[in-house]
């Protein structure tokens, strides 16, 4: 023990790993009194992703119609070279890219939050309606209104996601919100919805109508640096709340009464959570149409890869965006929209999915 009046101070020791079943880490941030806890296994798997991630990239920026090398890639990258091959990677290939990366990871986010607050690995925007929903919103804009601002299909997008989400928020709640009732009530709202969509369609004039159900395959198609700006000011607005909502949305997952009994709000967080995840659904929506199942798939994968128990944002946020990349990338190569290759897939997912919770009850 130190003689008393000794001011001296002793390094800091760095926590060895932490172990509770499963290698980690803790990180503690003492000016503000908070810690987290990184498992070892999600870091690694997250990392595995990212490289992932980087091969599919430079393999959209080199391969298409115009063949670049990595070499050519990288030094466009970088403001060097020709200048044909800046146009192709800086202005044509590289936004279409980063938005299908942004587009994967808001509604892998959104999907891991609607499966926390259902606790059931069906709960997704695509499959309670929120799509249709926010389809119906940017078809009033599109069709309705006749504009076809991007700001403006944003709005209607936003607002007819909003809308759905609170039809079938009232529509299941019963002095509360249980998430089996959730999702039922919302696959019902979702096919009323869909069947005016499909109606909507049929009346107006053919060359708006091929405009608007091309849009709402789903397609990445034309988009460039002015969709971009706007949907990634709005993503990094969204994603605190998201931050913030999380450890509500873990306390959650243990169960209505756990969560109270460690100070949690539940029905305040679950509206919130509701609120944002439509809000991202919404985004996406408006930029490049409603694409089904990324976020139905990309939590349920990140959760089998990591193996951790609870909501794992950030694994599925990795997921998300290399799915929707690696489907953008096959999408360009077939000549065909995004939201069919996802579609395809997914639906094969859904499946099995299904054939799996019906063995298990």
């Amino acid at each position: 023990m130190p003689p008393v009046g000794d001011r001296s101070v002793s390094a800091p020791v760095v926590p060895p790993p932490v172990d509770f079943g499963r290698r980690g880490y803790v990180v503690r941030a003492r000016r503000v009194a908070a810690s987290a806890r990184l498992d070892r296994r999600a870091i690694v798997i997250v990392a595995a992703l990212i490289v992932v991630l980087l091969v599919v990239s430079v393999a959209t920026l080199a391969i298409g119609t115009y063949q670049l090398t990595v070499g050519e890639v990288v030094s466009a990258l970088f403001g060097q070279g020709e200048s044909r091959v800046r146009l192709i990677v800086v202005e044509w290939r590289l936004p279409r890219l980063l938005l299908a990366i942004g587009c994967g990871i808001a509604l892998a986010i959104s999907g891991a939050i609607f499966q926390s607050i259902t606790r059931n690995p069906l709960g997704s925007p695509d499959v309670i309606g929120l799509d249709a929903g926010a389809y119906t919103g940017a078809l009033v804009v599109m069709l309705v209104i006749g504009s076809g601002s991007y700001s403006l299909i944003a709005a209607g997008s936003v607002i007819g996601g909003l809308a759905t989400a609170a039809v079938v928020y009232l529509l299941a709640y019963r002095g509360g919100v249980e998430g089996f009732r959730l999702i039922i009530v919302g696959i019902g709202v979702g096919a009323l919805l869909a069947s005016f969509n499909t109606y909507f369609l049929l009346i107006v004039d053919v060359n708006q109508a091929i405009v608007a159900a091309s849009w709402g395959a789903g397609s990445l198609n034309a988009l460039g640096w002015d969709q971009l700006g706007p949907f990634s000011l709005v993503l990094l607005a969204l994603l605190p709340f998201v931050v913030a909502l999380a450890p509500g949305l873990s306390q959650g997952e243990l169960g209505d009464d756990a969560a109270q009994a460690l100070g949690s709000n539940v029905e305040r967080t679950r509206l919130f959570s509701t609120i944002v995840a439509v809000a991202l659904t919404a985004l996406v929506t408006a930029a490049a149409g409603p694409i089904s199942f990324i976020a139905l798939v990309a939590p349920q994968l990140a959760k089998r890869m990591t193996g951790l128990p609870g909501l794992g944002l950030v694994a599925s946020a990795a997921v998300g965006a290399t799915l929707l990349a690696t489907a953008d990338f096959i999408a360009q190569r077939i000549a065909l929209p995004v939201g069919l290759v996802t579609v395809s897939a997914g639906g094969c997912y859904l499946i099995w999915l299904l054939v799996r919770e019906y063995r298990r009850s």
